[in-house]
Formats: C-alpha cells, structure tokens, sequence
C-alpha cells in the first residue's frame, strides 16, 4: 500500500507541476514535432476528393468566412 501511495504522491506532484507550468506561460498544448506538416502531409485524409460530409463542412466554414468578411467592421 505504500508503493501506492507513493506512486500516486509523485504523480499528482508531477500533473499539478505541469498545471502550474501551463498557467504560468499561458500558452496552448502542442505537440513536439509539428504534426502531420512536418511530414509534409496536407491533410489527415489521402483522399483526392474529399467525401460529402467533408464538402459540406467546407462550405459551411467558407460561407462563415464571407458573412464575417463582408460584416467586418473596421
């Protein structure tokens, strides 16, 4: 039981250090290494033409992106 208890002390100990680490530099979680553009890979998909259900999400974010653009105020 002790090991436990140990084992379980070191890891709080070590997730409220990274808590505090991530308050202190206010700064979002990233990975190492860049992810899929380090590689050189475009998108998550190696599809040449996206599915429907993709399209549509698409479409959706580009039609967002114009209503913002053309309701911009400065």
């Amino acid at each position: 039981m002790l090991y436990f208890l140990v084992t379980f002390a070191v890891f709080a100990l070590v997730i409220f250090a990274m808590a505090i680490g991530y308050i202190v530099q206010r700064k979002t979680i990233a990975g190492s290494c860049g992810g899929l553009g380090g590689v050189g890979i475009e998108k998550a998909c190696d599809c040449p033409d996206p599915c429907a259900s993709r399209k549509k999400k698409l479409a959706k974010e580009e039609a967002r992106r114009q209503m913002l653009e053309e309701n911009r105020i400065i």
